[in-house]
């Protein structure tokens, strides 16, 4: 009964909202409600919330009939455990696994009592609405139309908070990462290297902007001031969280401004490719070391302080894996080889959670991609002063204060997000309907 009632609200709400928006028009005497015959939720979210570059938006899958079934399913979960733990004699394991899903659930439960209660407020200001509306005192009217809309306004925030309960957590979103920005290898020349130094700057900028740690692990600086490849490490709140998406191959074209493709005068294309590797506290891979190789060698690039005249650079190799690590940041070979110990233990870590990732990936995710590293992500155009992802559409001008890695980088971060938590909804949606 609660829940015919509450997924009423769907369409009794996006009438309010029309009439919110619409206000009144008096004829022949008489107060009356402008209707409209599209949506009025959509038209009242959109003067609320600022408009975006992208398409996406969490809480328009509030009305996604699929998406309300699912409500309705774990509601009524919720419900049966709270009666199953009120009287019903249980053992400890089994009590213990009651309480610990309905925990999980009582964020969502708590969501949708606050939307019913703003039914019901809403209910009698539409009541009084049409009283008054009757004795035409005109003061009234417009003090309950506020109220209307302030009504109308929380329940829209309602509903994607409803929406958002409902995103799977990821226990690696407060990790720490390894970030490694790596020149590609196009007939772009020398752009790549270049490219690689304004990425490893903009993250570095964004980082600042966030008031996170940015350790440098690894450089290798390239011609022309360009980087070959460079390995940091980001700590802060939830750096994974807002970094994970940024795994992959960015694209470049402009015209440089030095180096030998400077010449030329024309638009060069080329690559490079960001590199995400979580640093997970309780997630700790156990190295022998009798399964690594430690080759010392003399650094390279720009000397300075004897860096590049002793072999204080280190590489370690993990025999079982393949995997490298390298270091050349100081003159101590020792602060070398824990540096490159750092990194490799990142990498081991990232193996393995790419094979666990690689066994939980469902046939929609193939259909759509895999979002991996190996699949070009976003373009920089400076020839057309735009960025743009390709895998939401976002688009945002203004490219060098995008590549200053603040705001313009947070809110395009911000969008790939709330895309990836909408997949992760319709996934779950999806389960839970093959499941029934």
């Amino acid at each position: 009964m609660f829940f015919t009632r509450w997924f009423g609200l769907c369409s009794q709400c996006s009438r309010v909202a029309s009439r919110c928006e619409l206000g009144w028009i008096t004829r022949t005497g008489q107060s009356r409600r402008k209707y409209a015959d599209f949506t009025g939720v959509q038209r009242l979210a959109t003067s609320i919330v600022p408009k975006r570059n992208s398409h996406y938006d969490l809480g328009n899958l509030y009305n996604n009939i699929s998406v309300q079934r699912y409500l309705q399913k774990l509601m009524e979960e919720h419900r049966f455990i709270s009666r199953k733990l009120q009287h019903e004699h249980l053992s400890d394991p089994d009590r213990k696994a009651l309480l610990k899903k309905h925990a999980e659930l009582q964020s969502l439960a708590d969501v949708s009592g606050s939307i019913e209660r703003a039914q019901k407020d809403l209910e009698e200001v539409l009541s009084l609405l049409h009283t008054s509306a009757k004795d035409e005192d005109e003061h009234l009217i417009q003090l309950l139309k506020e109220e209307e809309a302030q009504i109308c306004s929380n329940i829209l925030a309602l509903r994607k908070d409803l929406i958002k309960a409902l995103v799977p957590i990821d226990p690696l979103d407060s990790s720490d990462v390894v970030l490694e920005v790596v020149s590609g290898r196009t007939t772009g020349g020398d752009i790549c290297q270049q490219f690689t130094r304004e990425m490893f700057e903009m993250y570095q900028g964004f980082s600042y902007y966030k008031n996170w740690d940015f350790e440098v692990l690894n450089l290798s600086p390239a011609e022309y001031g360009g980087l070959h490849h460079a390995a940091v490490r980001v700590t802060g709140k939830n750096v994974y969280r807002h970094l994970k998406h940024e795994g992959g191959t960015h694209r470049v074209q402009k015209i440089p401004e030095i180096g030998l493709s400077s010449r030329m005068q024309r638009i060069h294309t080329g690559t490079m490719t960001v590199i995400i590797l979580p640093q997970p506290v309780e997630f700790d891979v156990h190295i022998d070391p009798k399964d690594l190789r430690i080759d010392t060698f003399r650094s390279r690039g720009p000397g300075g302080q004897g860096v590049n005249t002793t072999d204080s650079a280190v590489r370690i190799v993990h025999l079982p894996t393949g995997i490298t690590a390298e270091c050349q940041q100081t003159r101590s070979q020792l602060q070398n080889r824990d540096t490159a110990m750092r990194v490799l233990r990142a990498r081991l870590v990232q193996c393995m959670m790419s094979k666990e990732t690689e066994q939980r990936h469902t046939a929609r995710k193939q259909q759509v991609g895999t979002r991996s590293q190996a699949e070009r992500i976003r373009t920089y155009n400076f020839s057309q002063d735009r960025v743009t992802d390709h895998r939401t559409g976002y688009t945002t001008k203004d490219i060098k204060e995008f590549m200053k890695g603040g705001k313009e980088l947070e809110d395009l971060v911000s969008d790939l997000l709330e895309h990836s938590e909408k997949e992760a909804v319709m996934e779950a949606v999806g389960t839970s309907i093959c499941l029934t």
